[in-house]
C-alpha cells in the first residue's frame, strides 16, 4: 500500500504566505472610475486575482506543477520558489534536490 507524506502546518502556511500578499495600494486609489463600495470591492478581488494568478504562473514556469503528483508537493514548491528568488537576486538557480 503507497504511504503518504503530509507536509508540516508551517510549510505550508509559508507556501500560502508567500503566494498571498496584501497589495501596496488599494484598489481604490489605482481606479478612481471605482465610486461605489461594491465596485471598489470587486476592483480588489480583481487585481488580488490576477496577481495570484501571475504568481502560480511563475511558480508553474519554475517546475511546480499543482495538478501532478502530489507526493513530492512541499519539496517541488519550495524548489520552484528558491529558483524565482534566485532569479530575481541575479543568481543562478540552485539545483533541485532529488
Amino acid at each position: 500500500m503507497p504511504t503518504f507524506r503530509t507536509a508540516p502546518l508551517a510549510v505550508i502556511a509559508l507556501s500560502v504566505t508567500a503566494l498571498i500578499t496584501v497589495p501596496a495600494t488599494p484598489a481604490h486609489a489605482q481606479d478612481s472610475a471605482a465610486s461605489t463600495p461594491k465596485q471598489i470591492k470587486k476592483a480588489e478581488r480583481k487585481a488580488a486575482r490576477a496577481k495570484k494568478n501571475a504568481e502560480l504562473s511563475e511558480l508553474e514556469k519554475n517546475g511546480y506543477n499543482p495538478s501532478g503528483q502530489q507526493t513530492d508537493y512541499p519539496r517541488n514548491l519550495q524548489n520552484a520558489q528558491q529558483r524565482i528568488n534566485a532569479q530575481k537576486a541575479g543568481q543562478p538557480a540552485p539545483a533541485s534536490a532529488p
